[in-house]
Order: structure tokens, then C-alpha cells, then sequence
């Protein structure tokens, strides 16, 4: 790619070597990235690369004091596969451009699929708590024929996920299929990331442990509870007292 182009995908060290792309994007309840943030991290994993973006503004994160690129790709040691984390929200007039890097960069590689990991707040019922597959007919036949997983049954998918999709139909790109299930915003939805997170590893073998993911889910759903309560009194007081009763401190509430 040129300087020109709003997103290309640097690999400073070594050439990725998977043959399946999985990627986690931000996404509204975080789920997809926290899923394959937790898979890199929780497998043996080195990484290999990153995508910048030109046209939109940068986010930095951290951990420990310790900076790292928004966009990451990493390659399983012990397994054919890339794992693309992608901590920036990319808004949806941007996607084809970010869509459009991360195909040239596959199609340099070996990539023969990619599989993206998405939550997203739709309407559903209680039993509908689950993993569902939206998939190209080839990727369908290739991994899901002796899985459980259910097709999603309407709707559409936008932003870098329907652009994936959509280029996946074309014969000169990876097969790509897409594991979804419901989220719950406000906050990384934990739930939905374990969902995922078992869908993939039942997908391709991985065996990961998922005990810290799930002390993680259990600790931001008491805070969402003690928060709930918080302003349940807050809202009591109010209404009795006439007075508003905030904590000093609102940043953590």
C-alpha cells in the first residue's frame, strides 16, 4: 500500500504464517476483541504485526504503564492461525477502507479463511443466549458441517464485519464466516466474550483456560449491581428528600 491510503498493515518483524485469520473488532459490548485478546493472551502467542490508520484519530492502549498499536496481529505458536486484535472502533464510512487492508494483506499470505468474532445487541429472547454463524457457502461445508452452531436467521451486517462478509463472496478472497451472539452494553459484555470465546476454541481445537475471563465477568456484574443500587438511592433520596445525595467522587460510580 501507499503512504496514501488510510489503513495499511505493517509486520515489522516476522511474516504472519497462519492460514486462518481470526479477527475481534471493537464493537458495541466489546465482545469479539475481548474474546480474541483473551485467546492471544492465554495461549502461546507472538506478534507479528499491526494496522495503522491514517485517517482516523489514534487511540493508545495500555497495560502496566506499557503502550501498545490499536490494530494487533499475532500468530498462535502451536496452531495455523493469525489473530487479528483490533482495540479502535472503526465507524462504519471507514470499514471498507480498514476491510480493504486487511484483504491485500491476506491475500499476500497464506490466509485461506478468516473467521471474525461478533457481539451485537440485537432483539432476543432468553433462549437465545447462544452462539449463531452467518458463513459463505464454502466456509459453511469447511468447518460447520459437524458443529452445533445455528445460522442466524435475518438481518444484515455493517461496518468492517459486512464488509468481510460481503467481500467474501468474491472467489479470489478467504472463505470468511462470522460467530455472533447477543451483547448487553453498557461495558465489555464478559458473558458473550465466553460465549465466543469456547465457540472458537470448539472450532479449531484450541484448549484455553477461561478461569480469569470468568472471575472478570463476575466482579464487572457486582460492580453493575452496586452501581444499579447506588443510583436506586440516589433516585430514593431525591424523591423523599428534595436534596441530591451524590457521592463526592462521581468518576466512580
Amino acid at each position: 500500500m501507499s503512504q496514501e491510503d488510510p489503513f495499511s498493515v505493517e509486520e515489522p518483524t516476522e511474516q504472519a504464517s497462519g492460514t486462518t485469520l481470526v479477527v475481534g473488532q471493537s464493537h458495541f459490548g466489546l465482545a469479539g476483541v475481548t474474546a480474541a485478546d483473551y485467546l492471544v493472551r492465554h495461549l502461546e502467542s507472538t506478534e507479528v504485526g499491526h494496522v495503522t490508520a491514517e485517517s482516523l484519530p489514534a487511540i493508545a492502549p495500555f497495560e502496566a504503564g506499557v503502550p501498545r498499536h490499536h490494530s494487533r496481529l499475532y500468530d498462535l505458536d502451536d496452531h495455523p492461525v493469525t489473530v487479528l486484535v483490533g482495540e479502535l472502533f472503526v465507524p462504519v464510512p471507514a470499514a471498507r477502507e480498514y476491510a480493504d487492508a486487511v484483504l491485500e494483506w491476506t491475500s499476500e499470505r497464506a490466509i485461506e479463511e478468516i473467521v471474525v468474532l461478533h457481539g451485537v445487541p440485537f432483539p432476543h429472547g432468553p433462549e437465545e443466549h447462544e452462539v449463531f454463524y452467518v458463513a459463505t457457502s464454502e466456509f459453511a461445508e469447511r468447518r460447520l458441517a459437524d458443529q452445533s452452531l445455528q445460522p442466524l436467521k435475518g438481518g444484515f451486517l455493517d461496518g468492517v464485519v459486512g464488509e468481510l462478509v460481503t467481500r467474501g463472496l468474491e472467489e479470489t478472497t478467504p472463505d470468511t464466516g462470522v460467530l455472533t451472539t447477543p451483547t448487553h452494553p453498557p461495558g465489555p459484555d464478559v458473558d458473550a466474550a465466553l460465549k465466543l470465546l469456547a465457540a472458537v476454541e470448539n472450532l479449531y481445537g484450541f484448549d484455553v483456560d477461561e478461569t480469569e475471563l470468568r472471575e472478570s465477568g463476575e466482579q464487572l456484574q457486582q460492580h453493575y449491581e452496586q452501581l444499579a443500587d447506588r443510583m436506586a438511592a440516589i433516585a430514593e433520596g431525591e424523591e423523599g428528600a428534595g436534596s441530591r445525595d451524590y457521592p463526592e467522587d462521581r468518576m466512580y460510580m
